[in-house]
This record gives C-alpha cells, structure tokens and sequence, in this order.
C-alpha cells in the first residue's frame, strides 16, 4: 500500500526540488476538493427536482421531509464509518470509497423506479457525502503547510459552491430544454429523462465529477501524517519532501514524529480538559452553521424565493444568483483566511448573516413582497454565510485535534454537521405549514446570537500556527493564542 503511494505521488512531475513542489500540493488539494464539489452537487440538486420529484411520486409532506433529509441521514452514517475507516486505513482509500458510492448514486438516482428506490440511492450518496465532507479537508489540512492551511482547506469550500452551481445552472438549463421540448413526443432516452422526466437527468448528470474524482483519487498521496503516525517514516518524509522541500520536511517530519510519540490513540483522550473543550468548540460552530438555515436556501430555496405568478426556471434563475453570491465571496474567504484570521471573519460574517435573516423573515410575512428583494436578501445571507460559517467550521474540525484520533474526532464534528442538516430538513415543511416561512427565519436569525458570545469570548485563533503547535497548546487546558492584535472589535483580545 505504501510503496504503491509514493510511486503515485511521484507521478506527478515535481519542480523546485530543496523548495518543494506548489503544482504537487495544489494536485493532491484539487483532487481532494473534488469531494467537495460532489457534495455541493449531490445535496443541493434537489432544489429544482424537489417539486417534480413530489408532484411525480405523490409525496406527502411528511415523505417530502424523508426524501429530503435522507441523504443527511447517509451521511451521518458515511462520517461515523470514515472516521475509523481513514484512522485504520488512510485517508486516500476512504476517499476512493466516497467517489465510488456518489457515482453510484448519481446513476442509481437517474434510473430509479419507484420512491424507495430513489430515497435508498440518496441515501448512498449521502454515505459518500458523510465521508468525504470528513475525509477531503481532514486530508488537506495535514498536507498543507501552516501559511497555506487555512486557503487551501478554503477550497474544500469553494468546490462545494462549485458544486453548487454547477447543478442550479444544470438544473436551470435543463428545464430550459424541457419547456423547449413540451408539447412533443420524445422517445428514447432523451425522451425519457428530459422530455418526460428531466428530474432524472438532473439527478444522473452528477455521474460525470464522480468518474473525475474517482480517477484523480488514485495519483494523489497519503497524508504524511498518518504515515508518520502509523510508523511509515519513508513514505512521510518523501510526501513531505515533494510539499516542503528536504530542509523544512526533515524539521516538520521530527515535529510530527515528536508530537505521535506523546498521543494516545484512544478517544478517551477527547475527554480531557483541553481536548474536551476543543471538541466542544468544533461542534458548536458544527450544530449552529447548520441552523443558521443555510440548507433550506439550497433545499427548499425555488419556494422560499417564490412570488405571485413566477415560473420553476425563473425561480431557478433567482437560484443561480443566490449560488453566485457564495462562490465570489468564497474566494474572498480563500483570499483572508489566512490573512485575517478565522475569529475575525467569522465576526463578520455572523453579523451579516444575522442582519440578512431578519430581513429575509420581514420580507416573507409580507405577500406582497417581490421575488427579486427576497433573492437579494437570501443572496446576502448567503455571501456572509461563504467567508465565515461555510469554510471555519470545517477548518477548525481540522486543526484542534491530536493526529492519532483526528479521523475519528472529526468524524464526530462532521456527525453533527448532517444530524442538525438531517433534523433541520425534516422538521423544515412541517415547521414552514405551521408557523409560517417568516417565523422559521426569525428563528434561525436567533440561533447566531450566542455565537457573538462564543467568537468574541470563547473561540481561540489558530492561523499560522501548524498542526502539531496547536496541538501542544491544548496541553493543560492551553488554548492557541492569536497570533496578533485585530481591528476594532478587538475579538482576537478576548482569548489572550
């Protein structure tokens, strides 16, 4: 397995020598993201199939919540089994198995024939969901160097909002060709999953990223920290070598040695003070980033959006902005992560979140309002949501923990991810016919207050810092201090 690693690794052409290879890191970070990409397509399809699914199958509300949250409840059970799984057998393995189970999916999707099966091959999708949304930023962050972890475990975020639009815009673009084609007899396949059926082609189109993360996933490395922490030196040294350069992989290789030779690989270890409190903190930016309401937008968004008279692909068009505003301020969020800091950002963008659901709820009690200003209200929400809560919680899952139990610890943090999604989804129609749409939002806009509190109080910041410092600050209940003083507010200030 590991000889069969590093000839992997060392098929990707390698410049610079003593300085490392960017082209390298950047490789093993793109393919890696490609997860995120599927993740993105695979959860956030069902806005513009969701409707013709219902209206297909005769789904009650009830059945509408289950359709819905199944994947979250698939990948609930993907992050509970890669969290031992790339423990015990590496990261990129796990990774393999996640691109085999959404190709799977997106196939089993197009062709299904009735409601248990579409809901089972959801369901397996949401396995590969679970484990790559654990997996892909666990493996980037032990790869990455501590100036670049923070950018490039960004962009595990940034391929979700890829993700993401890549299937409003496929949605949006084959219902275009579906109202093109109504009226006409179609036959044959294009008949069927477009003409007839387009939710089918909406659902199978994820085939095509699957097959490209399932090939890039056998040339990229293992991560030379599991290497390390399983008493695979060479293997590490030459991944280090490849990213680093042979002085810096020689200094972080002994780092890493140092820091396995004093961890416990039990769990019990995450009871302690330190790594109890980490814990703590990861799955409380987890559970509130989720009830911010952010998958209802993506979920749900064609209603929520929806104004008196307005068409499935217009609502899709008001999708397509609302998916844009989340990639451009992802960038920015690659742009400051590791500049600003993730404390300050995270500030920031839980203010403009807050601000944007109230307005987003006002704009829902009122019947009258338009479509375009509960876009442009959802759009805000959303490009708050991308440079804070969307990339730091995964970041921070990532960083805190000890390599000997980082697979599963994050697996914990990414458990909470998809039961507050899976929760959230179901409870979400009932809650939408009982209290109303613009009471739902006033509730999710309560849900950030305490996260103020936390990130002004509580949350400590660990940019630049690498992974093995971070781990020896939690060592008698040391939190990482920050690295420097920020602009008014003073939030870094709280944690010293």
């Amino acid at each position: 397995m590991n000889t069969t690693t590093s000839n992997s690794a060392a098929s990707i052409r390698d410049i610079g020598g003593n300085d490392g290879s960017l082209i390298f890191l950047g490789f093993c970070s793109f393919a890696s993201a490609l997860g995120g990409l599927l993740f993105g397509y695979d959860l956030f399809v069902i806005s513009g199939a969701k409707d013709l699914i219902v209206q297909h199958f005769q789904l009650s509300t009830l059945m509408e919540g289950w359709f819905v949250s199944s994947a979250m409840v698939g990948a609930m059970l993907g992050c509970l089994l890669a969290g031992a799984g790339s423990d015990r057998f590496g990261r990129k393995k796990v990774l393999f198995v996640a691109s085999v189970l959404l190709l799977a999916c997106s196939v089993g999707c197009g062709l299904a024939w009735s409601t248990t099966s579409l809901i089972f091959f959801r369901w397996i999708g949401g396995v590969g969901v679970g484990i790559a949304s654990m997996v892909c930023p666990l493996y980037i962050s032990e790869i990455s160097p501590p100036r670049l972890r923070g950018r490039l475990v960004t962009l595990f975020q940034l391929a979700i909002c890829v993700g993401i639009v890549a299937a409003i815009v496929m949605n949006t673009w084959l219902l275009s060709w579906h109202d093109h084609l109504a009226g006409r007899e179609g036959g044959g396949l294009i008949g069927w999953m477009v003409t007839r059926d387009v939710w089918r082609s909406m659902l199978g189109m994820e085939s095509l990223p699957a097959l490209l993360f399932c090939s890039a996933c056998m040339f990229i490395a293992e991560s030379p920290r599991w290497l390390a922490e399983k008493g695979f030196y060479p293997e590490a040294q030459r991944v280090l070598e490849r990213i680093n350069g042979r002085k810096v992989a020689a200094t972080e290789l002994a780092d890493i040695t140092a820091a396995a030779m004093q961890q416990n690989s039990s769990l019990r270890e995450l009871l302690k003070p330190g790594l109890r409190r980490a814990l703590l903190m990861a799955l409380f930016l987890a559970v509130v980033s989720e009830w911010s309401g952010i998958t209802t937008i993506w979920n749900f968004g064609p209603e929520i959006i929806r104004g008196q008279g307005i068409q499935l692909s217009s609502e899709m068009t008001g999708m397509v902005v609302i998916a844009s505003s989340l990639s451009i301020f992802t960038l920015v969020a690659v742009w400051l992560m590791d500049r600003a800091g993730r404390r300050r950002l995270l500030f920031w963008g839980n203010l403009g979140c807050f601000i944007s659901l109230i307005l987003l709820g006002v704009l829902l009690g009122r019947p009258d309002s338009a479509s375009a200003l509960k876009v442009a209200a959802a759009a805000t929400f959303v490009a708050c949501f991308a440079f804070s809560m969307g990339p730091i919680k995964w970041i921070f899952m990532s960083e805190v923990f000890p390599t000997s139990i980082r697979g599963r610890a994050v697996a914990i943090c990414s458990l909470a991810v998809w039961a507050a999604d899976a929760i959230l989804n179901q409870l979400f129609p009932l809650i939408r016919d009982h209290w109303g749409k613009h009471i739902t939002f006033y509730a999710f806009a309560a849900v950030l207050i305490p996260q103020f509190f936390f990130v002004w109080k509580i949350m400590p910041e660990t940019k630049g810092r690498s992974l093995e410092e971070i781990e020896r600050s939690w060592q008698g209940e040391q939190q990482p201090a920050a690295t420097e003083k920020p602009a008014v507010p003073d939030v870094d200030a709280a944690a010293r």
